[in-house]
């Protein structure tokens, strides 16, 4: 295995953070703004790490559907977390690896000198995914919008016809990549249908995420990484007294679930010769993560824990109706910066989009003929021994807040490598539209 000393003086270090509850579209935070999740772990890394708001640089943050009331939600959750109006705060997308992205970018501006200490993360509310009109609605309903009176209203009004009321769901259109018109679960049965992926390997993939998290749900391994949430209390509350109520655990992890239950569902984007289910792709949900990534020089000199230190990052791009292969590439390309090699990686996570596409990634990295033909290696990158990869579960059972989930995965992945006292590890996310990112970060 390759050895290598670091610098620390020269490092990036992860000082803390924390993830809200990770809950399913629809449910618990389902009249929850974004801009308020991203509040609450951005205060919660700050109190963690005991460092004070004055004291931070800037405030990057991943979000992919971008609300219209906060466009800038990285500029609006500082705020409401009471960091000063003169920290400028940045929302970036790269799709689901926009979390990871915020980290990295942190971690960049923290090596060049532009800052010192910066809050990185992501936040997304998938239950707040807009309902559209038809672009044929768009006239008639600007001519509602402006009228003035009740003539010129009734008039608007009259030229509306059933079909300009057909709703678009903005969730399928922004699922689905528009230079391949494909939506990404069909990507994953591309991949399933290329790598020989059995329904029966995907649903006992799926499983294993279920039983994983309920494991470390129950043995209080998220303990550590989650905070609570205060919510409004559900309509028809029994109490009126009882305005709020709180969140302390993820809402998606099911401890009965069986390959039997599994195997009843019907494949949902080939419904005829399809193996991907809901049952085996990630769920649809809320949440927001978020860390304090500092100077590692600055962080040792204040007494601060350090969690890990980022070492490199990487980007890859690839055809986008197999973009469940980024993380093959990006890996391959995280590898090639440092000179490490896959074995060198003690524990890893990548995320699971589908469970087709994880194990398409597994089989892709150790093939020697793709390896030799795609990454221009001699030799394969290497297997991956399951015991070592989404050792709590992953996006199947916890859920996938695609702005958040690149973040939550470092902060996963750092306090697993504390318990087990590990060194080395790897994050890794595919991207739609056919890109790939991937980081190590070390102890």
């Amino acid at each position: 295995m390759v050895s290598w000393n670091i610098d620390k003086s020269s490092e990036v270090a992860i000082v803390s953070g924390v993830r809200t509850p990770w809950a399913k579209s629809g449910s618990v935070f389902r009249d929850v703004h974004v801009a308020e999740l991203a509040r609450a772990v951005l205060q919660e890394s700050l109190y963690r790490a005991h460092w004070p708001a004055e004291r931070v640089d800037e405030v990057v943050l991943g979000n992919v559907i971008m609300p219209p009331d906060s466009a800038n939600i990285a500029r609006v959750a500082a705020l409401y977390a009471g960091i000063g109006a003169n920290v400028p705060a940045l929302t970036l997308q790269r799709n689901c690896g926009s979390g990871l992205e915020a980290v990295a970018e942190a971690a960049a501006r923290i090596r060049i000198g532009e800052a010192r200490a910066i809050l990185a993360g992501g936040a997304e509310s998938m239950s707040t995914l807009p309902m559209l009109l038809p672009d044929e609605s768009r006239n008639p309903m600007m001519r509602l919008a402006r009228s003035h009176g009740m003539m010129e209203t009734a008039g608007a009004v009259a030229t509306l016809r059933p079909r300009h009321f057909k709703p678009v769901a903005a969730l399928e259109l922004g699922l689905t990549d528009p230079t391949v018109n494909m939506i990404m679960g069909k990507t994953a049965e591309v991949l399933a249908n290329e790598w020989h992926i059995s329904r029966h390997e995907q649903d006992a993939f799926a499983l294993r995420s279920h039983q994983r998290a309920v494991a470390a749900q129950q043995e209080g391994r998220f303990n550590s990484e989650v905070m609570p949430v205060y919510v409004p209390a559900p309509r028809g509350h029994e109490s009126r007294l009882r305005e709020f109520h709180v969140v302390n655990s993820d809402v998606g992890p099911r401890g009965n679930q069986t390959m039997e239950a599994l195997a009843k569902l019907k494949p949902i984007f080939d419904r005829r010769d399809g193996t991907v289910t809901v049952g085996n792709s990630c769920q649809i949900t809320d949440g927001a993560a978020a860390m304090l990534v500092m100077d590692g020089a600055l962080a040792r000199a204040e007494g601060l824990p350090v969690l890990g230190y980022v070492r490199a990052y990487a980007v890859a791009a690839l055809d986008p109706a197999r973009m469940g292969l980024g993380p093959v590439y990006a890996i391959d390309g995280v590898l090639k910066k440092t000179g490490m090699a896959l074995a060198d990686m003690e524990l890893l996570e990548i995320n699971e989009a589908f469970a087709a596409q994880v194990l398409a990634c597994l089989s892709a990295m150790a093939s020697a003929e793709f390896c030799g033909t795609h990454l221009d290696r001699s030799q394969p990158l290497g297997e991956i021994d399951q015991a070592r990869l989404n050792v709590n579960g992953g996006a199947i059972a916890l859920g996938h807040p695609v702005g958040a989930t690149g973040a939550r995965l470092v902060l996963a992945l750092l306090l697993e490598m504390q318990r087990r006292d590990l060194h080395r590890g790897l994050v890794s996310l595919c991207v739609g539209g056919g890109q790939g990112v991937a980081m190590i970060v070390e102890r």
